[in-house]
């Protein structure tokens, strides 16, 4: 690794970095257990715990899907630019490989997608990239509502790519999102989140609305609106939440309807996370897409070590799960990475 490289980032910003991978995975754990009601809805006053179960019968402190493909960007991010095709790539041939080892819950949207594109490359025409993203267009084309919160649970990893550069961390997460979702909703929400998550980490702090001027022209009064609506109105507004739209409005609500006490960064995450929860209905999901956040502002290190050492998932090696070690060093790797070539 350069180690001009490696200091480009803070010791607080790379904890920061780390966070937000950390925090997608420990959200998830934490809402797996409640996603679409699999156990009573978390009520006023009660916490989140790592129970499993869930739609795939978890373990306690397996991540689900959101993480598992969170990790497979993350690891193309390690090595390389993800604005590059290589990397780009890469990311759609970890899904791939997750696809194929055969997850325990996947999302309706992405399973029909990565079938088309294992289809598609077997044809022998174009890479895991080409494919994923043909096959993600013709869905959007023949599903009107396409525009699931798949791509934004996994957007976190987007922001590590280019840390200082927010024009990149738009075009990343332009990219890595039509791997598997086309629809120009989904998008914006992952270029919205993306930027989110890099100024956090850059800056340690929250500026959610920082991404408005990325996006297109002809959608940004929409999405003032949608921010506004998720600033102002009570989280359990926001539900159902498959939509990504919905999801991105109920990660919002629940971080900034949460007393934010820089004192005690710990309890927010805690208690934003919970809120999340007891939203409902995509409770993994919306409690990842918050995590990410929520962990780019306050640093892995503020993350409860009773949640960090619970967490584990895909991908297996040598019949060891990835864990909160893998994580955090996926993510240093993935925001030090001296390769920036944009070819």
């Amino acid at each position: 690794m350069d180690r001009a490289a490696v200091k480009r980032l803070t010791e607080a910003q790379l904890d920061r970095a780390a966070g937000a991978l950390v925090g997608t995975a420990v959200g998830d754990a934490l809402g797996v257990p409640y996603e679409f009601e699999c156990r009573p809805r978390l009520r006023s006053g009660e916490s989140a715990q790592m129970l499993g179960g869930g739609l795939g019968d978890f373990a306690p402190g397996q991540w689900s899907d959101d993480t598992s493909m969170t990790v497979a960007v993350a690891m193309a991010a390690a090595e390389g630019s993800l604005v590059s095709s290589r990397a780009l790539d890469a990311a759609a041939t970890y899904f791939l490989r997750w696809y194929d080892d055969q997850p325990p819950d996947i999302g309706v949207q992405t399973r029909h997608v990565l079938r088309g594109a294992k289809s598609l490359l077997a044809e022998g025409k174009l890479n895991a990239a080409e494919a994923s993203t043909v096959s993600a267009l013709a869905y959007a084309a023949d599903q009107p509502h396409s525009a699931g919160n798949g791509a934004l649970m996994r957007t976190g990893p987007v922001a590590l790519s280019h840390p200082h550069d927010r024009v990149a961390t738009a075009r990343a997460a332009y990219d890595i999102a039509r791997l598997t979702h086309a629809d120009p909703l989904a998008v914006d929400s992952c270029v919205l989140w993306s930027e989110a998550i890099r100024v956090a980490i850059i800056e340690g702090r929250f500026e959610i609305v920082a991404g408005l001027d990325l996006l297109p022209d002809k959608r940004r009064a929409d999405w003032v609106k949608r921010l506004n609506s998720a600033f102002r109105d009570d989280p359990n507004t926001f539900s159902p939440n498959g939509f990504t739209v919905t999801a991105l409005q109920a990660a919002i609500s629940a971080i900034t309807h949460t007393p934010d006490n820089a004192d005690d960064p710990a309890r927010h995450i805690e208690e934003s996370l919970n809120t999340a929860i007891r939203i409902g209905n995509d409770t993994d999901t919306v409690a990842a897409i918050a995590g990410a956040l929520l962990g780019a502002r306050w640093g892995a290190s503020a993350i409860p070590d009773s949640w960090r050492r619970e967490i584990h998932g895909w991908p297996v090696t040598n019949g060891r799960p990835a864990d909160d070690d893998t994580l955090v060093t996926l993510a240093q790797r993935a925001a030090t990475h001296a390769n920036r070539s944009v070819t």
